[in-house]
């Protein structure tokens, strides 16, 4: 989710099948052109709309909420094709992270993992009530976020990392010094590491 082309490529290096190993499917989503409020409601392409870009905003739950039914009708069409949920990872970089964290943990908690990078969630937000609410397993959060980072600052980042893990999520938060809004290779191979340990071999898997 949300991951430009140029990275695409690289994570599609950093995930091919091992010598021996089961193949993965991988699926890579672009967002949506929606009318975003911080573009004064122009059409742009964005996972879903904000008010602000801090945690102190409200969250817009409608386009929120729209948008998490669409990608559960693509997680259903997966589940048909016989992919098994447990060998389902949701994650995405910013925004795209955000909404897969909003997706497993108030729809799909039985996913086999998350990972946001340079992501936030917003104080207050629903997807924590949800997980007050919550009476079965988590799946484990992967997190990364660079410490340079001037749109979504790191201590964003960390608060979310650290409201999760008081509401029961096991999560990995990794910092990244001098790295700003954006990826990098060690960002990745540490992300690779963690998605072969989350999906050993196996019939099939998906991401």
């Amino acid at each position: 989710m949300d991951i430009p082309l140029g990275v695409l490529f690289n994570m599609l290096l950093y995930l091919r099948k091992p010598e021996g190993r089961n193949p993965s499917i991988v699926i890579f989503l672009s967002f949506a052109r929606v009318p975003y409020t911080l573009m004064n409601g122009a059409l742009s392409s964005v996972w879903f709309d904000r008010y602000k870009i801090s945690v102190h905003s409200p969250e817009h739950l409608e386009s929120l909420d729209s948008m998490c039914r669409d990608l559960t009708s693509l997680i259903n069409e997966e589940l048909k094709m016989g992919i098994e949920k447990n060998r389902i990872l949701l994650g995405g970089f910013s925004m795209g992270g955000a909404m897969a964290m909003h997706l497993a943990y108030r729809y799909h908690k039985d996913v086999a993992g998350v990972f946001a990078l340079s992501s936030f969630l917003n104080n207050g937000s629903i997807l924590y009530q949800a997980l007050k609410e919550a009476k079965s397993s988590l799946p484990e959060l992967f997190q990364c976020h660079g410490v340079a980072d001037k749109l979504v600052l790191h201590k964003w980042g960390e608060e979310t990392n650290n409201t999760l893990k008081s509401l029961g999520v096991n999560t990995l938060f990794h910092s990244f010094p001098n790295l700003y809004h954006e990826l990098n290779l060690a960002e990745l191979e540490q992300l690779r590491s963690w998605i072969l340990q989350k999906l050993p071999e196996g019939p099939t898997g998906a991401q």
